[in-house]
């Protein structure tokens, strides 16, 4: 690495091209950590340490080993390319996009794998990929080859100016996942970058299976895919679980805006399973220090314990009507230490028991 003046080029660079179409900037412009799948072991291989190009990048190195940590999206992208940059791997994005899966995509994941055509798996990505991050899109377009029947599948923010290895590795994710969503080979036609990767063509040509393109669509990168691809079907359904998981993701899109109190709600939602839902962290997740935190919460009538124990109360009611899992592990997933501590929050907010809600919940077929 060139030193502290590189680094904070990039961190400047990416602080101003890291933003989804709606401008979204400063709080709020995160992702869940399982973007940075594999870039410890990637880094390691290469024979690099990737927690200390985490920390030069302003992030935790916890984030390094956790899918559910709520990251500052430019952190990631800056992450990647000094790790390029230092390692002298221009094709870092998509090595690690090679240990990614659906998996890191949480609850969308089963979503996406129990939709019924690759059709319905796309459009429910497009509905809910704010759950994983709040700037990245995917859709479908027009082809810029003009071919008939054949479609441009849309992944951005993405410029000329890069960012290069976190849209490699993003775009490199997508065609993996719908080549397992296909079962195998999906017939891509071809792939559109809108900057020069700072590998050679071939690199890309021979991990996508496909031609690459430079320059013909600006904003985004593409997948060119044949349009009969939507009608194919996925494979087993489970109708379910998809019901499940997408009654879960509207219930985190409901009222989702950019006030500091979403963002806070949402930060929480991640948070509360790891244990670390206190006012520091979450002030720390959306870049804030804890009293300022506050103070933004007060301006909008509300407070950080108010919604702690409203998000706590949304997310015990759901995993007691819709799962069957223990008690003390719904209390656990809450983030309370002891399950007599959901008792008396329960008693609290319903007057019953967490088991008495549970059971007059199935009685009345919620």
């Amino acid at each position: 690495m060139r030193g502290p003046p590189f680094l904070a080029r990039a961190r400047h660079r990416f602080a101003r091209g890291r933003h989804g179409p709606s401008g979204n900037r400063g709080l709020g412009v995160y992702i869940r950590s399982a973007a940075l799948r594999g870039f410890r072991s990637t880094v390691g291989e290469l024979g690099g340490d990737g927690a200390r190009f985490a920390r030069a990048a302003g992030l935790e190195v916890s984030a390094l080993d956790s899918d559910d940590e709520l990251i500052p999206e430019q952190a990631v992208a800056t992450a990647l390319e000094v790790a390029a940059h230092e390692l002298r791997c221009p094709d870092l994005g998509l090595r690690m996009a090679t240990r990614q899966d659906i998996t890191m995509l949480g609850s969308l994941a089963v979503a996406l794998q129990h939709s019924p055509t690759l059709g319905d798996a796309l459009e429910c990505t497009s509905r809910y990929l704010f759950v994983h991050s709040r700037s990245l899109t995917l859709t479908l377009g027009d082809d810029p080859a003009g071919e008939p029947g054949t479609g441009a599948l849309l992944y951005g923010p993405a410029t000329s100016a890069g960012p290069v290895q976190g849209t490699d590795c993003g775009l490199g994710f997508v065609h993996r996942t719908i080549g397992f969503l296909c079962g195998g080979p999906y017939g891509l036609r071809g792939v559109e970058l809108p900057y020069r990767p700072a590998a050679p063509l071939s690199a890309h040509e021979a991990f996508f299976g496909a031609p690459v393109h430079i320059g013909r669509v600006q904003g985004y990168a593409a997948l060119r895919l044949p349009r009969t691809l939507l009608h194919r079907p996925t494979g087993r359904v489970n109708a379910n679980l998809r019901r499940l998981a997408l009654a879960y993701l509207d219930e985190q899109a409901q009222g989702v805006t950019d006030t500091v109190t979403a963002r806070v709600r949402a930060a929480i939602q991640e948070s509360l399973a790891t244990g670390s839902a206190s006012t520091r962290t979450v002030a720390s997740l959306l870049a804030l220090h804890p009293r300022t935190l506050q103070r933004h919460l007060e301006a909008e009538g509300t407070t950080f314990g108010a919604l702690l124990d409203d998000v706590r109360r949304h997310t015990a009611r759901r995993l007691l009507l819709t799962t069957a899992l223990p008690i003390g592990q719904i209390a656990a997933l809450l983030g309370f230490a002891e399950q007599s501590a959901l008792s008396r929050a329960a008693r609290r907010w319903w007057n019953a028991s967490p088991r008495r809600v549970r059971a007059e919940g199935a009685s009345a077929g919620e």
